[in-house]
């Protein structure tokens, strides 16, 4: 081991759970579960990548409406659950703890996209606001965003949010029949929960909106209501500097609104909190300006955490996590994209070998020119120790 980044290499306890080592793998969408299923190629993908300490599945569509990707997996029914359940049981053979993500897309899905026509429902969001900057490149014309319906007043059987909270909660029961140690709420990257956070794509007038306590309503009740299944194994992410997807409000809302946020989720006894910090690659630019609100996300929120573990992500390296993990800055780092094209990541940071791959971008996804679906995913080569 190098002796520069020992803590990194110490157990963390997270809930319930003990993981391995300080250095987790993000969320990372790779697009490839045929009609929503799990695949053994996505089995193959996990157990490569067990040197982590934990490992945050790809986001699982809570139901099939609420997707920008054609081949994102989900978790709703009993047949998503025994596809989950043998990646599981073959990560915990390799050693490591695997928590699920769960995701609603909210606006940022598209009438036209296949599994949307499947599900039958309106695109939903909080407020009948179009997300801007978004390119569907399946689509035929490259179509972007469409103005979405209001919940409350579309006549589906989505109009009420707590059926959205149901969602969430439903599929945190079936994640839990798959064996996964835990959840993760996706609050980040201008997602459902995100949009119901910010005042720009929030206008309601009714309790879910308004105020910055009604505009953190839907996360908090979510959360609640995966504790309900999962107890302490709950965790939340958390994008407070926007960019992606059209998020983004002046600086002291965003500092008002995601410090009552932090602070009424951490009484909740999560495990742990996983801050996105600033990083380019969200950034979109809109009217020739950076959508972004820019600031410090872990000086900002990080003092306000109290009992969950405090987890940074977005472009940090082992050097700095170890910095950051020393310090008692952070308690873990989440490493995404260097995760993608290093199964080995963790057994290369132990041993001092460079991230040194180079990354497949035409295979990061799934696309209408993809035959093989191990190509630029379960083929990048590890290290010679």
């Amino acid at each position: 081991m190098s002796s520069n980044l020992k803590s990194l290499f110490e157990p963390l306890q997270i809930g319930d759970i003990t993981v391995k080592n300080r250095i987790h793998m993000a969320a990372l969408t790779r697009n490839r579960a045929a009609d929503t299923y799990p695949t053994d190629i996505m089995k193959e993908y996990y157990i490569q990548r067990a040197g982590a300490g934990l490992i945050v599945s790809e986001a699982l569509l809570v139901t099939r409406q609420g997707t920008e990707w054609p081949h994102a997996p989900g978790i709703w029914d009993n047949k998503h659950v025994e596809g989950w359940k043998v990646i599981v049981d073959a990560v915990h053979e390799a050693g490591s703890k695997i928590y699920a993500q769960l995701l609603h897309g909210g606006r940022v899905s598209h009438p036209d996209m296949e599994q949307q026509k499947i599900a039958g429902y309106p695109v939903y969001a909080p407020s009948a606001i179009a997300a801007r900057g978004g390119k569907f490149r399946l689509l035929p014309g490259v179509p972007g965003y469409v103005t979405v319906a209001i919940l409350v007043l579309q006549p589906t059987a989505i109009e009420d949010p707590w059926t959205l909270v149901e969602l969430f909660k439903n599929a945190a029961v079936n994640a839990k029949r798959a064996g996964f140690d835990g959840v993760e709420l996706h609050g980040a990257n201008g997602y459902l929960v995100n949009q119901f956070l910010d005042n720009t794509s929030n206008q309601r007038t009714d309790q879910w909106g308004g105020s910055i306590e009604n505009r953190c309503r839907f996360g908090l009740e979510v959360l609640k209501a995966l504790i309900e299944v999962f107890g302490r194994n709950v965790a939340v992410k958390l994008s407070p500097c926007g960019g992606y997807n059209d998020m983004g409000m002046p600086l002291q809302e965003t500092l008002d609104t995601f410090s009552y946020f932090v602070t009424e989720a951490d009484k909740l006894t999560l495990s742990y909190i996983v801050f996105l910090r600033y990083a380019l690659t969200f950034d979109i630019v809109i009217d020739g300006a950076h959508r972004a609100t820019k600031h410090d996300v872990l000086a900002s929120y990080g003092p306000l955490v109290k009992n969950a573990k405090v987890i940074i992500n977005a472009g940090v390296t082992a050097e700095e996590g170890e910095e950051l993990v020393s310090s008692g800055k952070a308690d873990a780092i989440s490493i995404g994209f260097s995760f993608i094209t290093h199964p080995d990541l963790v057994k290369r940071v132990d041993h001092g070998k460079p991230l040194d791959n180079t990354p497949d971008i035409p295979h990061l996804q799934t696309n209408k020119n993809s035959g093989d679906w191990r190509t630029g995913y379960t083929d990048y080569p590890v290290a010679v120790f």
